[in-house]
């Protein structure tokens, strides 16, 4: 179990905790017909993004689209790595129960 007291089994491979809340790792796929969760991909989940890869639309779609899944204020998120990759690590600021976290982001069986 990482540190931090969160009484998850076990942590799927996308999230983990940090001093800060919680990281998430995505696979993200931009200009999609549609945005939608498909699954994992490489250890992260995988998003089909709506939105372009230009002038960062796509890194705040993804921040706004994973703080409307988690029902959080999207103020709470932050992008922290690949800001121009398609391999992308979200900082959630979040001290509660993760496994709250990890069933809001079950991809699709």
């Amino acid at each position: 179990m990482p540190s931090g007291g969160s009484p998850v089994a076990e942590w799927p491979s996308y999230l983990r905790r940090s001093r800060q809340g919680l990281e998430i790792d995505l696979s993200v796929i931009p200009n999609a017909r549609r945005t939608e969760l498909v699954g994992l991909h490489d250890g992260a989940l995988r998003l089909r993004l709506q939105a372009p890869p230009v002038d960062g639309k796509a890194n705040e779609a993804v921040l706004r689209w994973l703080a409307e899944r988690l029902q959080l204020p999207r103020q709470r998120l932050e992008l922290l790595r690949g800001h121009s990759h398609r391999r992308k690590t979200v900082l959630v600021a979040y001290e509660g129960d993760a496994t709250v976290l990890i069933e809001q982001l079950q991809p699709p069986a």
